[in-house]
């Protein structure tokens, strides 16, 4: 609030103040009192008028410097009613409260949907485990009832399966840190889980995989991580020429601050220009608007979410119809970012 616009919003008075004024003056002039009269009283309530509105002026500029610069500084912007100091002025103890009574009214709201929204993640949570059962009872027929369709019912059971579990770690994605447990693990370890959770998948398009330099120890969440490789290495068998064959080559590097686990491929590949946006939730880029390669574009944005939470690193590079590389950077040592 500048001076001008102070006294734009004064004008009505000052107005008035003058009108007043001048109906002294006039009222002043029958009676044979000293000029020095006639001017002191006007001079005098002009005096006090303004030194009243520079008073004013000052403290309730002072009052809303304060809440700007508050509010320029204050990230979560919504406790600046817990910050600001009680204004010595009517309009603004009034200003106050009507921020406290949006701020109690905002809370009351957020909390409503904060229950709602839990509630709804709690039966998607209840839902998927139930949803479990007939999948698992369905392999079991399955298993005892081998042959051509059962084996092509399996597959498709497995493509459920993988929706499924990408839909429970959604749901629990905000809440990772409820729901993780860290220790130390052998690399090869969770790469060889992975891979026996993708052996249906790994066989049917033939795709060979190599692993090297795995034996290296990290400290993070393995079912975390496990589900990690796996929305990589389905992206991998989904994203490949048929009439090329696949390989999907798995290697940590160690450096001084971590451990980095790639995996490699020789797929498709993918503009340079998709690159940066492959994290994002519902990109699918050229590759996933295929007909034959339907895309989510969920996968690598959980991939993403996840490992921010976990602080883990996740990069990649791609190099369009010669592959593409995901990166998986532990930090060594330190369970600081946890």
């Amino acid at each position: 609030m500048n001076f001008k616009e102070f006294l734009k919003d004064k004008i009505l008075f000052l107005i008035l103040f003058l009108l007043g004024l001048l109906a002294i003056e006039i009222f002043l002039i029958p009676y044979p009192f000293a000029n020095f009269i006639k001017i002191y009283i006007p001079v005098s309530l002009l005096f006090l008028v303004i030194i009243s509105l520079m008073i004013e002026y000052f403290t309730k500029r002072k009052f809303y410097q304060n809440i700007s610069q508050i509010m320029e500084e204050l990230e979560e912007k919504y406790l600046i009613t817990e910050i600001i100091k009680k204004p010595d002025f009517v309009e603004g103890k009034l200003f106050k409260i009507w921020l406290e009574e949006i701020d109690k009214s905002m809370y009351e709201n957020v909390n409503r949907y904060k229950y709602l929204t839990q509630d709804y993640k709690d039966y998607i949570e209840l839902w998927i485990h139930e949803i479990k059962t007939p999948i698992a009872t369905s392999k079991m027929v399955i298993e005892n009832n081998k042959n051509a369709v059962t084996k092509s019912i399996d597959e498709e059971l497995d493509k459920i399966e993988n929706y499924i579990e990408q839909a429970l770690f959604y749901a629990r994605s905000n809440t990772v840190e409820k729901d993780y447990y860290i220790k130390k693990v052998c690399l090869k370890e969770i790469v060889n889980e992975s891979i026996k959770k993708n052996k249906n998948a790994l066989m049917q398009e033939k795709i060979k995989i190599q692993l090297s330099d795995l034996e290296e120890i990290v400290n993070t969440d393995s079912k975390w991580i496990v589900f990690i490789l796996n929305q990589i290495l389905q992206n991998s068998c989904k994203y490949h020429k048929p009439e090329k064959d696949l390989t999907i080559e798995i290697f940590a590097k160690v450096g001084k601050e971590n451990v980095t686990l790639s995996i490699k491929d020789n797929g498709v590949g993918m503009k340079n220009s998709e690159i940066s946006r492959v994290f994002e939730k519902g990109f699918t880029g050229m590759n996933g608007r295929k007909s034959n390669r339907k895309s989510t574009g969920i996968g690598l944005y959980l991939c993403k979410k996840l490992c921010d939470k976990l602080g883990i690193g996740i990069e990649v590079d791609s190099v369009e119809e010669e592959g593409t590389e995901v990166r998986l950077v532990f930090p060594i040592g330190s369970y600081s970012n946890f």
